[in-house]
């Protein structure tokens, strides 16, 4: 008697979990940067750096953070931080611009190409030891797959993550949308980063 009600469910598990499978959004990562034209309902106007207008359908849900100044002397062993780099003459990593976040990650960080400088890098990790400089400091600091030094100079942009809303997308305010480019060539996205207060978002 209890095999037709398994078997029934065995089927529901072959139906659902291609369905789940197909849910995440399809399209291709894209980040569009530039200052706010107008916010109508879910439509954000960018005009973008290079002088075009991008328009982007922002997700029911879209989660938007701003920006705080720090310093050098905010962030401590165990922060989690995502970070820009690139290498320099001397085959170490840079770091651009420094944010700490508010929340740990929960894949474990990792280090990927990045489209804000030529051979630039995107590093999401956990600070580990930091070491003073002259100029600056060297973060030792560790990801899923790996680990990685990058040094902060004097003119390393130090900022703190904030959780925002969408009353920050109001013209004029500068923006980096975290996006996907479908098929059809129309731009959604879930997550973006805003002017708050004056402090641009850096990456």
């Amino acid at each position: 008697m209890r095999r037709m009600p398994l078997l029934i469910l065995a089927l529901m598990g072959l139906i659902v979990v291609p369905a789940l499978a197909q849910s995440p959004p399809q399209g291709t990562p894209t980040r569009v940067r530039g200052t706010i034209d107008k916010l109508d309902g879910k439509t954000l106007t960018v005009k973008t750096k290079d002088g075009s207008t991008a328009t982007v359908t922002l997700a029911d849900n879209v989660l938007v953070f701003g920006m705080a100044k720090i310093t050098l002397a905010d962030i401590k062993p165990g922060d989690a931080v995502a970070s820009t780099g690139v290498k320099g003459s001397d085959g170490k990593l840079h770091a651009i611009e420094v944010r700490v976040l508010p929340k740990p990650f929960t894949d474990g960080g990792r280090q990927f190409p990045w489209d804000l400088a030529p051979d630039s890098v995107m590093t999401n990790a956990t600070v580990g030891t930091i070491t003073k400089t002259p100029d600056g400091a060297v973060f030792h600091v560790t990801f899923k797959d790996g680990e990685t030094d990058y040094s902060i100079g004097p003119d390393t942009i130090i900022l703190s993550q904030t959780p925002a809303d969408t009353s920050l997308l109001t013209p004029g305010k500068a923006v980096v949308l975290f996006a996907l480019k479908h098929d059809d060539g129309s731009l959604s996205a879930r997550a973006l980063a805003a002017e708050k207060d004056g402090v641009k978002p850096p990456m």
